[in-house]
């Protein structure tokens, strides 16, 4: 893989974490929940974690990263190979079921939610997979430092947590720092892929990879007007929203990303009737 001079910890951590050290001192775009193991995802800690969970050195708190730790990701495959790099990996659905379809590539799962992780062990046993490690991290430090500059052939961030209320909106992931951030990653022509069922946060989302230097749209234009999701959203009121004559002229929804399983969490987006929102940008 090609790598870039990597980019000092400068505003872009900063401004997701809050400082370069005291990582717990930010507000965190994720929400902790119990982190108690039993049955067979302890089982399949226990047998398999010595394997697959990457073994991160901390600093603070249990999901955070220390600065100077560098993934080797060769060592920890036992291989060169692409790496794709999945944030908020949830249940490991979508990175196990990706991983089975593509022997050929490295999967990292990256994920606050301790029996996530669990399952997604589960997961690769069942599937008997190789290709994939997982590690308990808050995203922004495995951005920052633990991930070299230039190493990352693809990027997910599939269905993050919205923060619905205005006054927590400061918490979503996808702002301007972590388009920074992820630029830093990323190989040149690298994808980083997209998705939510939450139109405010599709557009948010779009509005900041538009604005960055270091992305193009694969989707310019696409699926806007009246056939458009947006458009969708408006005309018919969902999410709440009040029904309006609106139409989302500027598009760039990209098509369903085909390497996503639809997972337990997106089908229940499906029986809410909320609409899928998908974006896929290449880094420059």
């Amino acid at each position: 893989m090609t790598t870039e001079p990597a980019l000092p910890v400068t505003d872009a951590a900063k401004d997701v974490q809050g400082t370069e050290t005291h990582h717990f001192r930010a507000p965190v775009s994720f929400v902790r929940r119990g982190s108690r193991l039993q049955g067979r995802r302890q089982q399949a800690w226990d047998e398999l974690s010595d394997v697959f969970v990457i073994d991160v050195p901390r600093v603070q708190a249990d999901t955070s990263v220390d600065p100077d730790y560098v993934f080797d990701a060769e060592a920890a495959f036992g291989r060169q190979a692409p790496i794709v790099v999945e944030i908020g990996s949830g249940l490991g659905e979508a990175v196990t079921h990706a991983a089975e379809q593509n022997p050929d590539k490295n999967f990292l799962a990256v994920e606050v939610y301790l029996p996530g992780l669990a399952q997604t062990l589960q997961r690769i046993g069942q599937k008997n997979l190789t290709n994939v490690r997982v590690v308990q991290a808050n995203a922004p430090e495995v951005l920052t430092t633990m991930l070299p500059a230039g190493s990352v052939d693809e990027l997910w961030v599939f269905f993050p947590d919205p923060w619905h209320k205005t006054r927590h909106h400061k918490r979503r992931m996808v702002k301007d720092s972590f388009a920074e951030l992820a630029a830093r990653v990323l190989v040149p022509g690298g994808l980083w892929r997209l998705a939510t069922d939450w139109s405010d946060y599709a557009v948010q989302m779009r509005e900041v990879l538009d604005a960055s230097p270091h992305f193009e749209n694969l989707h310019p234009g696409e699926r806007a007007g009246a056939d458009g999701p947006l458009t969708q959203v408006y005309a018919q009121g969902l999410e709440g929203k009040e029904a309006s004559d609106d139409v989302d002229t500027r598009g760039g929804w990209a098509p369903r990303f085909e390497g996503r399983i639809l997972t337990s969490f997106e089908n229940k987006a499906h029986q809410a009737n909320r609409l899928i929102f998908d974006l896929t940008y290449r880094k420059a």
